[in-house]
């Protein structure tokens, strides 16, 4: 098992791009091999072989193809198939960073996978995807360079209207602030803001609140051992009025019980540890 998440280094790049990571697989891991992705506000491009296939099950509804593909912000948890042995180059946009770039289908996309074309997007045809891909598992930085150098052309052609700066100004605000105090904090309607954000995201202020919290949460659980898991302090620490409140939540958002996360582990946070995928 090979895995990396680096953030890039160019800094126009890095308006968009929150991070690039890397993973392999020479094999099915026993009692991995169905991991669950919980729900995710960010989209992602995902570089991978043209024969690999991908598989996302959501809601008794199965997205499947190969080879390199757009994961779309989600806000179901989804069901992945690893069974067999895999790599994938992923690109982490900002928050509604997609909705700046030209390209198709016209952004926000939610709940969605589609399969790309990677030269075609980049407008490129000398882009390799295996080359990608060796190069990510033979050095990190090199790779991370050569990410840098193909997306800056492409996002130098980006354009960010008054809604996708609204949405900049809003987003460090999400984690900690209260919905209804954004729009005072940013010195206008909350009705302008809560426009800007659906119009750029796809998603609600709340939606897109209540997805950052819960990625905080697992990304803590995933350091504790199932037996040294107390609710009633997560609860507590989470910012949930009781312990029945994070028990709704959790079944709403996961589609299972707080007992059940626990004993069954199989997020992709808990299997491959504190990683984006």
């Amino acid at each position: 098992m090979s895995i990396w998440i680096n953030s890039p280094r160019n800094p126009k790049v890095a308006d968009y791009v929150e991070s690039y990571w890397f993973i392999a697989s020479p094999h099915s891991r026993p009692g991995c091999q169905y991991p669950k992705l919980n729900p995710h506000p960010n989209a992602h491009l995902i570089l991978a072989p043209d024969d690999q296939p991908y598989y996302y099950e959501r809601s008794a509804r199965t997205i499947q193809g190969a080879g390199s593909h757009w994961l779309f912000p989600h806000s179901q948890t989804l069901t992945l198939d690893h069974t067999h042995a895999f790599q994938m180059v992923g690109i982490k946009f900002h928050i509604g960073a997609t909705h700046a770039l030209n390209m198709e289908p016209t952004q926000p996309v939610l709940d969605q996978v589609i399969g790309v074309d990677v030269p075609s997007l980049l407008h490129d045809a000398k882009v390799s995807v295996p080359a990608l891909l060796a190069s990510a598992a033979r050095n990190r930085e090199m790779c991370c360079d050569r990410l840098d150098s193909l997306l800056l052309s492409w996002l130098s052609q980006s354009h960010q209207d008054k809604h996708s700066l609204l949405v900049r100004k809003t987003l460090p605000l999400l984690p900690d602030t209260p919905v209804s105090q954004i729009g005072e904090l940013l010195h206008c309607s909350q009705r302008t803001v809560e426009r800007s954000f659906s119009r750029v995201t796809g998603l609600t202020l709340k939606q897109s609140q209540s997805i950052i919290k819960l990625e905080a949460m697992l990304e803590y659980l995933c350091q504790l051992e199932s037996q040294d898991i107390d609710w009633v302090a997560i609860a507590q620490q989470f910012a949930f009025s009781d312990q029945s409140h994070l028990i709704r939540y959790l079944k709403k958002e996961l589609g299972t019980t707080p007992g059940e996360y626990a004993r069954r582990r199989d997020f992709t946070v808990d299997i491959y540890g504190d990683f984006d995928i």
